[in-house]
């Protein structure tokens, strides 16, 4: 029955996006760019089942979004730079992950915010290379080797995010429910009796790290052909702490969880800019507040609650 509701939620929400983005067209940018970091979210996902929080996840979204722009001018097409931008996200999560997963909890998580706060001052200090704080201003991108412009390009974009995000929405879902990932639960409750057991806990999160890395790779590609511009803002340690944030917002009760966090997150953050815009952070720690005062299981577990009152 859980897995029927998921699937409802998933495809009327998929839904509601798009008569959003097709009666505001300005919310096209705003619900891709929130497609994107739901599927960064979806990864972290992956590794809270486990009992382990990153703090600097945000290394995989820039890694992909600078693959992007560099490797851009050389090959334009957008459906071959994703693919290629997160499979080396997934590489760089490998080899990061060869190392974190030795740790656990506090450790786990401040090993991976240093890590992407070395990366980030990689493309900050290296001006001749990355452009500093200027950023990378990508070029235009083919789709189906057609060059799109205006409305056509973003529409396209936001229908490959969409597609994606239903996509690993659907991974997750059979993975978590696969030994694979009922071995995650075993290492947040007692990690010691997967080892009796011969399941090596460190191989099941390395194997849900790399997989994370990747999603969030997929995030960073879509956010960089989206904004066409792409800043070393995007590995800063505040930029992991927002998905943090989307995920408790959420909750990580649910794959639709991190999607229903980030789209509310994005329109929270655009409305009270507007509205407030020197005080917008207030308003988003006041939301944070009160879906963990009211909502603990994020908004997912308050809309299942609401509709099983």
């Amino acid at each position: 029955m859980s897995r029927h509701i998921e699937w409802l939620a998933a495809l009327l929400g998929a839904a509601l996006l798009v008569l959003l983005a097709w009666s505001a067209p300005w919310l096209r940018f705003v619900l891709t760019v929130a497609l994107a970091k739901g599927i960064a979210v979806l990864g972290l996902l992956l590794l809270l089942r486990a009992g382990q929080v990153s703090f600097g996840h945000a290394l995989f979204v820039a890694f992909a979004a600078y693959a992007v722009a560099f490797a851009a001018p050389s090959v334009p097409e957008a459906l071959l730079l994703l693919p290629l931008a997160a499979l080396g996200s997934a590489l760089v999560g490998l080899v990061v992950g060869l190392f974190v997963v030795r740790y656990r909890e506090i450790f786990f998580g401040m090993l991976n915010l240093a890590i992407s706060m070395v990366f980030y001052s990689l493309l900050e200090k290296f001006y001749s290379i990355t452009k500093g704080t200027d950023g990378i201003r990508l070029p235009p991108v083919t789709i189906a080797g057609q060059a799109l412009t205006g409305a056509t390009y973003e529409w396209t974009v936001f229908g490959i995010a969409l597609v994606l995000a239903l996509a690993f929405g659907a991974l997750v879902r059979v993975y978590l429910a696969s030994s694979m990932g009922q071995a995650l639960m075993g290492i947040k409750t007692r990690e010691t009796r997967l080892e009796f057991m011969g399941v090596s806990g460190r191989r099941v999160l390395l194997a849900a790290y790399v997989l994370s890395a990747l999603m969030g790779g997929v995030g960073g590609a879509i956010i960089a052909m989206t904004s066409r511009h792409v800043t070393p803002a995007l590995a800063y340690w505040t930029a992991s702490g927002e998905l943090v944030f989307i995920g408790i917002l959420g909750g990580a009760g649910s794959v639709v969880g991190p999607f229903l966090g980030a789209v509310a997150y994005e329109l929270t953050r655009v409305y009270a800019a507007a509205a407030v815009a020197d005080a917008w952070q207030l308003i988003l720690g006041a939301v944070l507040l009160a879906v963990i005062l009211f909502a603990p299981g994020g908004l997912w577990a308050l809309l299942r609650g609401r509709r099983t009152a």
